[in-house]
């Protein structure tokens, strides 16, 4: 490897002293941006920094892939390195920001401004504006289309059975590509909107709904971004949100509409879907914020999207950075209440000892952990953190090429998870949940944090 470092990127020079880390807004709407050559110069670039540093060697698969692909060079130098390679890196990254947040001794303010998810990013944009992206990745990437196919009635109970058996999951195998070892979510007619749509309010028939505490932080009011996989896939996450929400004096109403929030897309590379759906939310969400609620939604992934990409995307947006600054996590919520005094720990039940995933988006929010601090007021209860990625990370992990990878990189969760004999595991991100539940011999289920807090709440 050449001794002398890369170049800096441009204007990220800096004299002396000690910064946080910070994130340049995505420049996707320039020109550069989708330049094959500036994109292979920053491959480089990158690549060689990385390839110096091998810090990031354990977190997923994208890294190992490069590394043994320069090791295994006569020089082990980036140089001898067949280019396809910087493709097959490309597709391991499933963006979980973690090398970013938690790893990489480079990023920016740092001269050398690394951003590594970023540059993941970049490439499948622009591999996505040359190359289209493929029928089966936009089918598994429309989430709210299919929820609204699959949850028809009827149709919902025939789409599950397929999905149940073997010769159903045989045939998503062979046209989709999904692994039929994977996890695959069940569809629900009866969504999480249709269930709590009671007058404007979520309030749970036995519970009584009191008037709106605002406190430092908090208004003391939410709207629900109840999210397609919470609306459509496990709506009961919605529901046991809003008990619990309501129990202690936290007024919850549902937007007027959604739309997918554009992980999804954002996954693919998809920056003009991306843009699209914003464009269906943000007015949605802007109105809740105007009428004096928060915002709330029960998927890392969905916070993230709001709080992060967004309004990286779009920096001269006011109404997205608006949206970062009052969209929360449900136990962050939950926290900055209990700090001001307004949290009820009129706890009816124990949990005993839990074991806990802490999902990487998450995790990239900066907010601390939060659930573990909420379920440890429930007394005599213990609750242990696995801060690990568990390798499900959008459809990564349920696609065939990928399933043995994410399982390799699920394993370590897995195996703390099994032996910690805990009464209960949780991941705060459903969807890894079920990846780690099927990798255990036991086949014993998660229960969600806020179905935790509900229960010992005796709600």
């Amino acid at each position: 490897m050449s001794s002398n470092p890369p170049p800096a990127a441009p204007g990220t020079e800096r004299e002396g002293g000690t910064q946080a880390p910070t994130r340049h807004p995505l420049a996707w709407r320039t020109d550069e941006f989708y330049d094959v050559g500036a994109l292979q110069s920053e491959f480089e670039r990158v690549f060689e920094v990385c390839h110096g540093c091998r810090r990031c060697f354990s977190l997923c698969n994208a890294f190992p892939t490069l590394f043994d692909a320069i090791d295994g060079t006569s020089g082990g130098e980036l140089a001898e390195v067949d280019r396809h390679v910087f493709w097959q890196v490309v597709d391991h990254c499933y963006l979980c920001d973690m090398c970013f947040m938690t790893k990489c001794p480079y990023v920016p303010p740092h001269p050398w401004a690394i951003d590594f998810p970023h540059l993941m990013l970049r490439a499948k944009a622009v591999r996505a504006r040359s190359d289209g992206i493929s029928v089966r990745n936009r089918a598994l990437a429309a989430t709210e289309l299919v929820g609204n196919i699959a949850g028809i009635p009827v149709v919902a109970q025939i789409v599950n059975a397929v999905n149940r058996s073997g010769p159903g999951r045989a045939l998503l195998e062979r046209t989709l590509g999904v692994d039929a070892s994977a996890p695959v979510p069940e569809y629900h007619s009866r969504t999480a909107r249709k269930r709590l749509r009671r007058l404007g309010t979520t309030a749970a028939p036995g519970v009584s709904a009191a008037a709106p505490q605002p406190s430092p932080q908090t208004t003391g009011k939410v709207a629900l971004f109840t999210t397609c996989y919470g609306n459509r896939n496990e709506p009961q996450l919605d529901e046991d949100l809003a008990v619990v929400f309501e129990h202690n004096g936290i007024a919850v109403t549902l937007l007027e509409s959604e739309h997918c929030c554009g992980m999804p897309r954002l996954e693919l590379g998809d920056l003009e879907a991306v843009a699209r759906l914003k464009e269906r939310n943000v007015p949605q969400l802007i109105a809740a914020l105007d009428a004096g609620y928060d915002i709330v939604a029960p998927i890392p992934s969905c916070v993230l999207m709001f709080k992060q990409e967004l309004p990286l995307m779009f920096p001269e947006e006011p109404e997205v950075q608006r949206i970062a600054k009052r969209i929360f996590d449900p136990f962050e919520y939950l926290m900055l209440r209990h700090r001001a005094g307004l949290l009820r720990t009129d706890f009816q039940k124990s949990l005993g000892r839990v074991s806990y995933h802490v999902p990487c988006h998450l995790r990239v929010q900066n907010i601390g952990l939060k659930t573990r601090d909420v379920l440890q007021l429930v007394p005599d209860t213990v609750v242990e953190p696995i801060e690990r990625c568990s390798g499900h990370d959008g459809t990564y992990g349920v696609k065939k090429e990928f399933r043995a990878a994410s399982m390799k990189i699920a394993r370590p969760v897995i195996d703390r998870v099994a032996a910690s004999a805990a009464a209960h595991y949780a991941s705060d991100c459903p969807m890894a949940g079920h990846q780690i539940e099927s990798g255990l011999a036991s086949g014993a289920a998660p229960e969600h944090p806020l179905r935790l807090l509900r229960f010992a709440y005796g709600l």
